[in-house]
């Protein structure tokens, strides 16, 4: 089946680059656009989008509102909503950490390549967060929450809090496995325990969660101890 998206973004040329890009793959079906975040609920009711692509600038309602008002939608309804990928000209808007700590699975700078912006989608769509750990750590400065605990709070065991800082460096399950010597089933299991005791929904989350705890810092992001 085709991945379902939706194009939000105050510029016509934008929205229009971006349907040549997604319709010229097979998998790939752009299935409305709208020029305005106000406009973006009643689009993702009628249209059903699997991938909300998601500018984050607009004149009335901008993508930090309307990706908060999707997750509440998916909340109030018990369904499971659309991905939402941020589209920012800057990768150090300040809206875009926002966003992303909003629900939104990842963003997109306007000057990807055509190939980055069709896999972006592609990675979004079945389930996985698109993560720039070194922009992430740059948006993340003075982002800790006043009386954070550092998610001393979660719960975490030793090796679920070396998982998630990993995470956090932007390591696949599959590369966590091979550094930390574990099966990727296992380091799947180790993310699920994760998301789940730090109240994310995906790795964004977790790695959003994991910053404005103070359990990572930005900069460097490395391995703490095994446990």
């Amino acid at each position: 089946m085709s991945v379902r998206v939706l194009l939000v973004d105050d510029e016509a040329l934008v929205r229009a680059g971006l349907r040549v890009i997604l319709e010229g793959e097979a998998d790939l079906d752009v299935v409305g656009e709208v020029g305005d975040g106000a406009d973006v609920a009643d689009a993702v009711g009628r249209l059903t989008p699997d991938v909300v692509l998601m500018d984050v600038r607009m004149p009335r309602v901008d993508g930090l509102a309307a990706t908060r008002a999707l997750v509440e939608r998916a909340e109030r309804i018990a369904a499971p909503g659309p991905r939402v990928l941020v589209l920012t000209t800057f990768e150090n808007d300040d809206y875009v950490f926002d966003a992303l700590a909003a629900g939104a699975s990842g963003f997109l700078l306007k000057r990807a390549r055509p190939e980055e912006v069709i896999e972006a989608v592609r990675v979004v769509a079945r389930g996985d967060s698109l993560l720039f750990p070194a922009a992430l750590r740059r948006l993340a400065a003075g982002r800790v929450r006043p009386g954070a605990d550092g998610l001393a709070g979660a719960g975490l065991t030793g090796r679920e809090q070396e998982v998630l800082r990993l995470v956090c460096a932007g390591r696949s399950n599959a590369e966590i496995a091979a550094e930390l010597f574990l099966g990727v089933e296992t380091v799947r299991t180790h993310v699920a325990n994760v998301l789940a005791k730090v109240g994310a929904r995906d790795r964004t989350q977790a790695v959003i969660a994991a910053y404005e705890s103070g359990f990572v810092a930005p900069g460097p992001v490395t391995p703490g101890p095994r446990g």
